[in-house]
């Protein structure tokens, strides 16, 4: 009996390292780091984020996975609104839209706020569509968040580049009738390479 039972444990335990080591949810990547921060190399500039795993660890984690396999690497900010946002994260350059995950659970009601200089996930009038195109807010964008109906999830806020946040926002656009995008900048801009910065603590 008491072989049996050890026996079931060493199996349990042989399965649960195995599921832990095989999760690919972003769970696993600096597991023990509550706020890890990844730093964005733009054409424009340098900008680092800290992530709030604590108040949106579905999104957070949602996006270091993104990360880890340097799938933002190569894309642009398609979206630009002067004083509302700058929107990324899910095409080429010659915007082909990049392959995703799975959409994720809409984590707009974890508190955090669509502040100036935060970052949250961008998403179809469905509230659980968002997959890998994030947005900076460039205002206070109170209209963001939930109230009556979902808002858009905050998962992290800018610490480092402001100016190129600003700059970026700042830049001149137009509308490509090609692809029926409005708001888009007339120079590309790239984000070259995305880096997960070690823990600070």
């Amino acid at each position: 009996m008491l072989r049996a039972l050890l026996f079931s444990l060493l199996i349990f335990t042989v399965s649960a390292q195995a599921a832990k080591k095989e999760a690919d949810d972003g769970s696993q990547i600096q597991p023990d780091n509550y706020y890890p921060r990844v730093k964005l190399e733009t054409t424009m500039g340098d900008i680092v984020i800290e992530l709030d795993r604590r108040r949106a660890p579905i999104t957070v984690n949602n996006f270091l996975r993104y990360v880890d396999k340097r799938s933002f690497e190569g894309t642009i900010f398609q979206r630009i609104i002067p004083g509302y946002i700058v929107q990324g994260g899910g095409y080429t350059v010659d915007y082909e839209e990049k392959s995703s995950y799975p959409a994720i659970f809409n984590e707009s009601g974890n508190g955090l706020k669509n502040t100036m200089y935060s970052v949250a996930m961008a998403r179809q009038n469905d509230p659980h569509t968002a997959t890998r195109q994030f947005f900076f807010n460039l205002d206070e964008n109170d209209n963001l968040d939930p109230g009556s109906s979902w808002g858009y999830a905050v998962f992290g806020a800018v610490v480092e580049g402001y100016e190129v946040v600003d700059a970026i926002g700042e830049v001149e656009t137009e509308y490509k009738a090609t692809i029926g995008f409005a708001d888009a900048p007339v120079e590309p801009i790239i984000i070259n390479k995305v880096e997960l910065l070690p823990p600070q603590f």
